[in-house]
């Protein structure tokens, strides 16, 4: 795509359209002044036709020349299109010469498309090239339906102009600003049909060569069929050889004997990727251990409710309560890790397969999305290393296009965009050309590694120090344009030539898209090709509901369908960049496997992070879910989606089915004992009989049915054919939105745009499917894309796909795929994980909650138990926190919430606990999951619990039931004061305030508790030693939230300490004050002995 390097701006319900370059002064342009396109020949003008269309010459390319050129041509010349290079046809009007085909009598290009012999994929191709090089022109419409004519009230003058394939309109040089304004137009539905809807409208803008009939060239042919049937044999024959390995010499073949590529043959044919089940010794111990610890919680809870506590009945009831629900949240855990796999990718099947030497990679396109938001909170720098590390990737370089959604309009990312785009001329040749890891220059040449390590080449040494200059030096201009930034002017920002950045109002600004790499004359410093980078910023206006990031994304969607429309796509957040170049390889093992690879809608990688402290304190790394629950999951019906790090199948984003597989064929009389032999021959023969009488009956009524079909077949065909696709456009438009050329790419499964697409009609088509309002009335958010109702819509949208049938993929590579950067201090980490607790209540409150929804489809139920779990957990955090409260009450009354233990007791309590310390090590045993970052997790659940969960809750019902929203804090990225710096960086904030008050008031029971068995004397040590053990339980498990209060120097905010001890003291006087332990009659008075008269 050729834009000049120009900012598009625009917006579809104002029906504006803005080319910005900022080289020069604005001018202005009406469109009546760019509407002709001239003569690459002459010079002159080209005319229009009879039918008020430009001339076009050549069918094959577009390639503008005037009729004069076009018959001198002809006529005087080679009879070539000075472009393409391929033979002129005789057009309407023009004198036949010498050549011409004598069978030629139809002279317009009317009935160039026959399609009875095309096919699906090739019938979606004709009919989006066909809307694009239309433009918004008019066409007679055969099928009745409103033309853009018809519709479109805005006089012809006021078109976009189209722009020729890979030649641009004379009038919008690359050095030239132009603005076009078209004239106001309506507000009313436009209703955009689709010219290809119906097959007897006919297509004229892209003729297909006549000599070139799909009847003799396509699928089904004779010739065909033979070549088919040729290779087959050949590969027969050869495989025979490989099975019976050569036979009486042992398998040692000679060279001249076999072909020389059987080897590779035979390896490409081998599947690209393979599960690998965990060990018998180690999986079968681990089920054991489920059952027997189910069994012994039932024993737990058949003791507990036979023996309550009378003198603490209240304390009694509400433990059991909460361990009831404990014992469910386990089994909803517990489940999903029934079936744990791993899987191996081969890379070297993926290349023999489609990357054959001396042809164009067969690989297919990916299209990889980057979200962003506020530069300020998401540094540019971190997101210039994100789309760095994505243009540097080993992938075929013309199958990659990177998306970078700006959802704040911010100047500052796309100058940041633009900086980025110029230093990846050097560092994308520089990484492939010595084949280095990471490709984000920031981790690249801050890694504590021997650089020099395997690098024999002679020059590396010298290019890796100027590299790293050159990458000092762009720091440093990044690092500028951020210091720039911090002040806003009063007008707002203006770019170079004095143009007015149309983001100014972040609420209120039209769309914009800008190519920066990708686009003709653009390339590294060596000549070589760059992957595609497009800068979009959706467009914004009030009253319109954006969707955060779930709009974004679904935006991103629309513009790559009609800009490159990969049939894959990869989405990562800007802090997480691609760390093993062949991510994308690994991906595709999966996607592109012929056996198993139509069902798989996604693949999730693991999410691995950079900059976390050695001890990780609030288990940041999530190591747990992603080592162990994760496989888990993969293997019943795939992982879910955890938000980046996925690579995506297009198709199931669109809300299609999973394809159907076949079911094996039922059993015969070989599968059953042999007593059923008779039977089933019997009741064999019975049925044919049967069979053979009602096939004749049909058959008879068939053959009637279709002598009385064929008397009206033909009136009935035109009729229903045009209803039918009517109907179905409809459909498509009520589904996807009325643009013709994203509704016509969602039917290319393996994606792809036309070759002679103009880039006009292609970015005034992207400006529309980024307008504001271009989801009203259709299933975006709803069953098409990422799904709206959920500020975490990574899990609704997952479990979307699961419920069509889909099945998801866990790829866990040797180096990991991709890194990025979480929130090291306390705060931040608490804030993050309230907006993952938000989600899950707001999925839980919503008609998409797993208990309910989806049932009939293709879930599973222990995927199903998965995603309970995922949107149920933060209601534990209820019965947590009140869980953690009984220990310090009952240190202060000196009740307990167990009877006085029996040896029976005691057996079923130390069974409990040894079967759960037994299901944490053998699940670390499987999972590969170290004993630290098993006993971070623990402690991180119980402190996001009492806090985080709490708080989500409570904002979920609020935002669902009273209509109360709330909103979250961005989380900080990076920090550049240290290493581990913001670790020890504390901001206050409410949720700190209940943990806080739970360490307090259980060590202050703790220290009231052993003070009265100081003064009660040695029988009162027995009954204490239980709530001492549940109150340091909960004091320990709390201890990361404590150094984190502390902090470096020891210190704790005034504001926490305040209201801390505040409460724990409002709570001790209240249960001092209303004990409802105590006696109705009063407090037991007993004489002590002693005459204090005396």
């Amino acid at each position: 795509m050729d834009t000049g390097g120009r900012l598009i701006a625009g917006s579809h319900n104002r029906n504006e359209f803005v080319l910005i370059n900022a080289d020069e002064n604005a001018r202005i342009r009406s469109v009546k002044e760019l509407s002709g396109q001239t003569c690459q020949i002459c010079g002159d003008e080209i005319e229009l036709t009879a039918d008020g269309e430009p001339f076009v010459a050549c069918n094959e390319c577009a390639f503008p020349v005037c009729r004069t050129c076009y018959e001198y041509e002809r006529r005087e010349g080679n009879q070539a299109c000075p472009q393409c290079k391929t033979r002129y046809k005789r057009i309407k009007g023009s004198p036949r010469v010498e050549g011409d085909e004598e069978d030629d009598d139809i002279d317009d290009l009317d009935n160039e498309f026959d399609y009875d012999t095309l096919d699906p994929q090739q019938v979606t191709e004709a009919m989006l090239t066909a809307h694009i090089n239309i433009g918004r022109g008019s066409h007679p419409n055969a099928s009745g339906m409103p033309t853009h004519s018809e519709l479109d009230s805005s006089p012809p003058s006021s078109q976009i102009p189209l722009l020729t394939y890979g030649e641009e309109g004379s009038e919008i040089s690359a050095d030239h600003h132009a603005l076009i304004i078209p004239s106001a137009m309506g507000h009313g539905n436009r209703v955009h049909p689709m010219s290809y809807a119906d097959p007897s409208v006919p297509l004229q803008p892209r003729p297909m060569v006549p000599e070139k009939d799909i009847a003799v060239y396509g699928y089904g042919s004779v010739s065909w069929k033979d070549r088919m049937e040729e290779w087959k044999k050949r590969q027969k024959d050869k495989l025979q050889v490989v099975k019976h390995e050569g036979g009486s010499d042992g398998g040692n073949f000679n060279g001249d004997e076999l072909d020389a590529d059987l080897p590779m043959m035979d390896e490409g044919r081998q599947p690209l990727s393979r599960k690998l089940p965990i060990p018998s010794s180690k999986i079968n111990p681990y089920r054991m251990i489920i059952i027997l610890r189910l069994a012994i919680l039932g024993l737990f809870f058949h003791y507990r409710l036979l023996h309550p506590v009378r003198d603490a009945y209240g304390l009694w009831l509400i433990s059991v309560i909460c361990e009831i629900w404990f014992a469910v949240s386990w089994i909803l855990d517990q489940f999903p890790k029934w079936y744990p796999i791993r899987r191996e990718t081969y890379l070297d099947r993926l290349s023999l397969r489609y990357e054959k030497e001396g042809k164009p990679s067969e690989l297919a396109s990916v299209d990889v999305f980057v979200s962003t938001v506020d530069p300020m909170k998401e540094p540019p720098l971190i997101t210039a290393n994100t789309v760095l590390s994505i243009l540097a990737v080993d992938y075929p370089v013309d199958k990659v296009a990177c998306y970078v959604s700006d959802d704040g309009a911010a100047m500052l990312t796309f100058e940041a965009l633009s900086e980025t785009s110029e230093f990846a001329r050097k560092w994308v040749p520089f990484c492939k050309k010595f084949n280095i890891e990471p490709r984000a220059p920031e981790w690249y040449f801050s890694q504590k590694i021997d650089y020099l390590k395997d690098k024999v080449h002679p020059t590396f040494v010298r290019e890796r120090r100027a590299m790293k200059r050159d990458y000092e030096e762009f720091k440093v201009r990044i690092n500028g344009l951020v210091a720039t930034a911090q002040k806003v002017p009063e007008d707002g920002w203006t770019m170079q030539d004095g143009t007015p950045w149309p983001g100014n109002s972040v609420r209120d600004h039209p769309g914009m898209i800008q190519v920066f790499l990708g686009h003709s004359g653009v390339r590294d410093v060596e000549g070589n090709e760059l992957p595609r980078l497009v800068y979009v910023s959706r467009e914004k206006r009030p009253g319109f509901e954006h969707h955060k990031k779930a709009g974004a994304m679904n935006a991103l969607i629309r513009v790559s369908a009609v800009l490159s429309n990969a049939p894959y796509l990869l989405n990562v957040d800007c802090d997480h960049y691609i760390n093993n170049s062949k991510a994308l390889r690994e991906a595709m093992c999966f996607m592109m496997d012929p056996t198993s690879g139509k069902k798989v809608c996604y693949v999730q990688f693991p999410q691995r992070f950079d900059g976390i402290d050695r001890h990780d304190r609030y288990s940041n790394r999530n190591v747990v879910f992603f080592d162990i629950n994760m496989k888990g999951l993969d293997g019943i019906q795939g992982p879910i989606y955890v938000g980046t790090g996925c690579v995506f199948r297009r198709q199931a984003l669109y809300g299609y089915d999973a394809p159907v597989t076949k079911k094996p064929p039922g059993k015969t009389c070989n599968c059953l004992p042999k007593w059923c032999f008779c039977l089933c021959c019997f009741s064999r023969k019975n049925k044919k009989t049967k069979q053979k009488k009602t096939t004749k009956k049909s058959k008879q009524r068939e053959t009637l049915k279709q002598i009385h079909a064929l008397e009206n077949i033909e009136g009935a065909l035109e009729s229903n054919s045009q209803k039918s696709s009517e109907t179905s456009q409809m459909k498509l438009e009520k589904k996807f939105g009325q643009s013709p050329v994203f509704v016509a790419s969602t039917l290319l499964e393996n994606g792809g745009v036309p070759r002679n697409a103009s880039p006009s009609s292609l970015l005034s088509e992207a400006i529309q499917v980024i307008s504001c309002g271009y989801e009203d009335k259709t299933e975006w958010g709803k069953e098409v894309g990422w799904i709206y109702g959920s500020v975490t819509e990574d899990i609704l949208t997952g479990f979307k796909m699961h419920c069509h049938g889909w099945r998801s993929v866990y790829c866990i590579p040797k180096r990991p795929a991709f890194k990025g950067s979480a929130p090291i201090n306390l705060s931040d980490r608490l804030h993050q994980v309230l907006r993952w607790a938000l989600g899950s209540v707001e999925i839980f409150l919503s008609r998409h909650c797993p208990i309910w929804y989806g049932y009939g489809g293709g879930l599973k139920w222990l995927e199903r138990f998965s995603y309970i779990n995922s949107v149920v957990y933060p209601w534990t955090s209820i019965p947590l926190l009140v869980y953690c409260t009984l220990p310090a009450i009952c240190l202060l009354t000196g009740k307990f919430i167990v009877p006085e233990i029996s040896n029976y007791a005691s057996l079923i309590f130390m069974a409990l606990f040894i079967s759960i310390a037994a299901t944490g090590i053998l699940e670390m045993q499987w999972g590969g999951v170290g004993i630290d970052d098993w006993w971070r997790n623990e402690q991180f659940w119980v402190i996001g619990g009492v806090s985080s969960h709490l708080f989500a809750l409570f904002q979920g019902l609020l935002k669902v039931l009273a209509g109360v929203s709330t909103s979250f804090t961005v989380t900080s990225k990076a920090a550049d004061d240290g290493e581990f710096s913001e670790l020890y960086l504390f901001k206050w904030t409410s949720l700190l305030i209940p943990p806080t008050t739970l360490l307090i008031i259980n060590i202050v029971g703790v220290v009231v508790g052993i003070s009265d068995a100081i003064n009660n004397g040695y029988d009162s040590w027995g009954p204490l030693f239980g709530r001492l053990f549940f109150a340091l339980w909960v004091i320990i498990h709390l201890y990361p939230f404590l150094k984190g209060l502390l902090g470096k120097q020891d210190r704790m905010p005034t504001i926490i300490l305040v209201w801390s001890i505040l409460l724990a003291s409002i709570l001790t006087l209240m249960w001092v004050r209303i004990n409802p332990f105590v006696s109705k009659d009063g407090p037991v008075l007993e004489i002590c002995g002693l005459n204090c008269d005396d």
